[in-house]
Parts: C-alpha cells; sequence; structure tokens
C-alpha cells in the first residue's frame, strides 16, 4: 500500500512544485529590461557581422585560419 499512495502524490508534488516555481519565477520585463536586452542583441549581431566580413576578406586558401 505505501508504493500506491507514492505513486499517485509523486506525481500530484511534482506538479506542485513546478508550479510554484514557474509563478515564484515569472517577473514582468520592464522597459529598461527590453531596452538592455535590444541593445546587447544588435550589438551582438553586429560583432557576428564585423567577424564575418573579416572572414570574407581571408584567403581560403591561406594557412592563417587553422593555427
Amino acid at each position: 500500500m505505501g508504493w500506491g499512495i507514492l505513486t499517485i502524490l509523486g506525481p500530484i508534488v511534482l506538479v506542485g512544485a513546478i508550479a510554484w516555481a514557474i509563478l515564484r519565477n515569472k517577473k514582468e520585463v520592464t522597459p529598461r529590461d527590453e531596452a538592455r536586452t535590444e541593445r546587447a542583441t544588435h550589438e551582438l549581431y553586429d560583432k557576428a557581422d564585423q567577424q564575418d566580413a573579416k572572414d570574407a576578406r581571408r584567403d581560403p586558401l591561406s594557412d592563417e585560419g587553422d593555427r
């Protein structure tokens, strides 16, 4: 009978713990947070574009890229 109770109560407790964690960790995104995220994303994209441009100028037959 002990395993039967654990089989029923275990998933219920697990779902409750997951729901509690999700609700506890939710927060509203402020305009300041959103602006910071957008700025960081654009900086990351710009850096990737610069690296792509640098790679495009590199001679694919040279050994410099393998070091």
